[in-house]
């Protein structure tokens, strides 16, 4: 019991840590506001691209996400969407936070949170499957969000400009030629993959702390209840059911901790941006990220020690 206390300790406290450094960072003062939404930028366009490329081109071989994750992994995340999406038209009245709750409940800090935690659990080697993952579900999370906060908002839903600005997205781009290249058999020379693998190596540590430094906090009492049952949603019930039908299927170890990764890691900070942008409730979905942030320490550690303790990894 022990031991799988520490190997769940493991998994969550360093990603903690490094967010605990950029809470640290915001409160000293040493970034402004503008400063540091450039840096993000950064980070999202430059070193998220080398961090897909490297982590594909570099990838074993013999390493292939399975069908059954794929459709796990996909189809819960559409699936969670869809009743999500349904529920809070019977439970809310007010379209600006329909759409911010639903977002809540299937959309997830994965990218930023996924690879460390099945790399802090499983080492490097391992973080090839949630890193092919991305190529999955990062286009759903993208499509889906605009599809209902546009619905919500009463605005056209633009499919063929949504594919091409998830196309251009540099974790896409990066993971299509990361691809390319290993297919083609092409051979980087290892002066120029050094300073690559050195890129990707950063990405997680600086997007983390960057993370951290990004938290706001706001006013809830108008909402209350709209946070509590996203939150809840988010870190508690969509993980419960989502792990509990992997788990019925078969699935273990790293694919299973990738799930962990894709249905219970806290509200992704993209979907605060996108309800600014689409006239939503900004307040609201800026809250779902802070509180959830705050409390997935603790429910992610949960999760990650009650499956190890049940022998599933």
């Amino acid at each position: 019991m022990l031991g799988n206390f520490f190997v769940a300790l493991g998994g969550v406290v360093p990603m903690f840590c490094l967010m605990a450094v950029g809470l640290f960072v915001k409160r000293s003062h040493m970034l402004t506001d503008e400063e540091l939404f450039r840096v993000n930028r950064m980070v999202f366009r430059v070193f998220f691209f080398f961090m897909m490329f490297y982590n594909i081109y570099a990838a074993d071989p013999g390493t292939v996400v399975s069908p059954l994750l794929i459709a796990v992994g996909g189809g819960g995340v559409l699936l969670t969407a869809l009743v999500a999406t349904g529920l809070v038209c019977v439970f809310e009245k007010d379209n600006a936070r329909r759409g911010v709750i639903a977002q809540a409940a299937y959309r997830g800090n994965y990218v930023l949170m996924g690879v460390p935690l099945v790399s802090n659990i499983f080492g490097e080697a391992a973080v090839a499957i949630p890193t092919m993952m991305i190529a999955i579900v990062v286009p759903l999370y993208n499509v889906l969000s605009v599809f209902i906060l546009e619905t919500f908002r009463g605005g056209r839903f633009d499919l063929p400009h949504i594919l091409r600005g998830v196309m251009m997205n540099p974790m896409i781009i990066g993971g299509i030629l990361g691809a390319a290249f290993r297919l083609a058999g092409l051979h980087i020379p290892a002066p120029l993959l050094k300073p690559v693998a050195q890129i990707a190596a950063a990405t997680t540590p600086v997007a983390l702390i960057i993370l951290g430094a990004s938290f706001r906090g706001g006013s809830f009492h108008s909402h209350l209840p709209q946070l509590i049952g996203a939150v809840a949603a988010r870190l508690l019930i969509v993980p419960g059911m989502m792990l509990a039908v992997a788990i019925a299927l078969g699935m273990r170890d790293v694919e299973l901790v990738t799930l962990i990764a894709i249905f219970a890691t806290p509200c992704a900070v993209a979907g605060f941006a996108m309800a600014q942008q689409m006239h939503a409730d900004a307040e609201l979905a800026g809250n779902c990220v802070v509180y959830s942030s705050a409390l997935s320490c603790f429910t992610i550690f949960g999760w990650v020690f009650l499956l190890k303790s049940l022998g599933y990894f």
